[in-house]
């Protein structure tokens, strides 16, 4: 395996566990009784909220509803699927 081939499988390997814990905090937010200082809470707080941030920074919660997360997952999915095709053009 060529360090190209590795580098890509690393990435998309990466995005896809990140996209995972996204997918699990926010099914989180559904469960008002979740102390978010508390660990294991906390630190997967710290480590999906600055990159939804980003996405909540200009999309405003519509009727008290949070869409950015939908967005940022599209957004790694669509990082995931570039990065997985560059070995081709390699």
């Amino acid at each position: 395996m060529n360090s190209i081939a590795l580098l890509t499988t690393t990435l998309v390997t990466f995005i896809t566990i990140y996209t995972y814990l996204l997918i699990f905090r926010v099914l989180l937010t559904w469960f008002p009784n979740i102390d978010w200082y508390s660990q294991p809470f906390a630190a997967l707080s710290q480590l999906t909220d600055p990159y939804l941030n980003v996405f909540r920074s200009f999309i405003p919660p519509l009727g008290g509803m949070d869409i950015s997360p939908i967005l940022a997952i599209i957004l790694l999915q669509l990082a995931s699927g570039l990065i997985s095709g560059l070995p081709a053009f390699v």
